[in-house]
């Protein structure tokens, strides 16, 4: 029983490692390379701190969630 719950112990803490914190210069890159893929034109993405989206579409967080990247159509 010990051992088990040592396993899963260890299980917990390798899996929060995982979920690490994604910089957000990537996610931008990531996303601004999926736009580009489906043809998208004429756009921005701006990182902004969380809650400061004012009126653009939020389209992904970043830094464990303290700061978000927004679209807008130009």
């Amino acid at each position: 029983m010990k051992r088990l719950l040592l396993a899963l112990s260890l299980f917990t803490l390798a899996g929060s490692s995982f979920a690490a914190v994604k910089p957000c210069e990537a996610l931008k890159a990531e996303i601004d390379a999926k736009l580009k893929a489906k043809g998208v034109a004429s756009y921005s993405l701006e990182v902004v701190e969380k809650g400061a989206a004012a009126g653009k579409q939020v389209v992904g967080t970043c830094e464990g969630g303290t700061r978000e990247i927004v679209y807008q159509r130009r």
